[in-house]
């Protein structure tokens, strides 16, 4: 059967879901082969052979922590060669990206970024998106060499299935641009307890009609209600209301969770665009003309500030 690779997003060994989701979608194609690298690599094996690994390609070095991409999209070229897959999946973060675009290029082979899905086909790999701010929905596969594809988070639910997840050392020789551009410092991010934006089941976000700083509190006592991340619109962010890594939209991050939850937000195009693909939306407004009313699976025309405090001692309660 034909290999895919799948590249391991990880942290000091321990395996981001977005990975897991990319080893279930893997088994559509062939036989996933995990390629994981940088401090802790080895320590990831059980948990990708739980989830279909049939092989773990691994490489720890300093250079993977010390600089930029180029490392890892080294690693990469280096079990594209090993292997000859029929596809490489990526997970679709900002990096991910970076890295299936140098990927390609240097093989030859096309790429399609932020798929939701992806199946075999008589050609090779299919991949779907949602485009022109999720008003289309397109499939696509590459038409010249080895399929990369990046995938968005939760765009398949993780399954276990476990498979022999064979260990092996990948052999990564460094190209002379891997060392170009270094990491002279790091700050670690300030932990609110909540699930990462991009990776969240669940996501509750603010607009213009939370009215300030102060009444976000209103939106994070729902969203820990849920056990989500919390979000925020473009006009929330500008108006200093909220950080701007939190900001869901074109401009923003884009979401797909199981639940969206949207509270005083008109729903603009700028908006919906990352967001649209969310399973399940809620919106909450008191303007019943508001255009993400033409959008949600569920609507509610109230104000915010008597509507979520309600669902929020109902949800504690019904948990409780």
């Amino acid at each position: 059967m034909a290999e895919v690779l799948v590249f391991v997003d990880h942290a000091d060994g321990a395996v981001r879901k977005p990975t897991l989701e990319l080893l279930t979608l893997a088994r559509r194609l062939g036989e996933p082969v995990a390629v994981t690298v940088g401090a802790g690599a080895a320590g990831t094996a059980g948990v990708l052979a739980e989830h279909g690994a049939v092989k773990v390609l691994t490489h720890e070095a300093a250079e993977y922590a010390d600089y930029l991409v180029v490392p890892k999209v080294d690693a990469l070229q280096a079990a594209v060669a090993a292997v000859s897959p029929v596809a490489v999946l990526v997970s679709s973060s900002a990096e991910g990206k970076e890295i299936a675009a140098r990927l390609a290029l240097r093989i030859g082979s096309g790429v399609i970024t932020d798929a939701v899905d992806v199946e075999a086909g008589e050609q090779g790999p299919v991949a779907t998106q949602s485009v022109f701010a999720a008003g289309f929905t397109t499939k696509s596969r590459v038409s010249k060499g080895v399929a990369v594809i990046t995938v968005k988070p939760n765009s398949a639910a993780v399954e276990t299935a476990p498979a022999a997840g064979a260990v092996e050392e990948l052999a990564v020789s460094f190209s002379a641009q891997a060392t170009g551009t270094k990491v002279v410092a790091r700050t670690p991010r300030e932990s609110t307890g909540r699930p990462e934006l991009t990776e969240a089941a669940v996501v509750v976000s603010g607009g213009r009609g939370v009215g300030g700083a102060e009444s976000f509190a209103v939106i994070e006592a729902l969203a820990d209600s849920l056990g989500a991340a919390v979000g925020a619109s473009r006009a929330a962010v500008d108006a200093g209301w909220y950080p701007h890594t939190a900001q869901v939209g074109q401009t923003g991050k884009s979401v797909s969770p199981q639940l969206y939850v949207a509270t005083g937000i008109s729903g603009a195009i700028q908006h919906r665009a990352g967001m649209q693909t969310s399973k399940t939306i809620v919106a909450i407004n008191k303007d019943a003309e508001a255009p993400i009313f033409d959008l949600v699976d569920y609507g509610v025309v109230g104000d915010l500030f008597d509507v979520v405090p309600q669902l929020t001692e109902e949800i504690k309660t019904r948990k409780g």
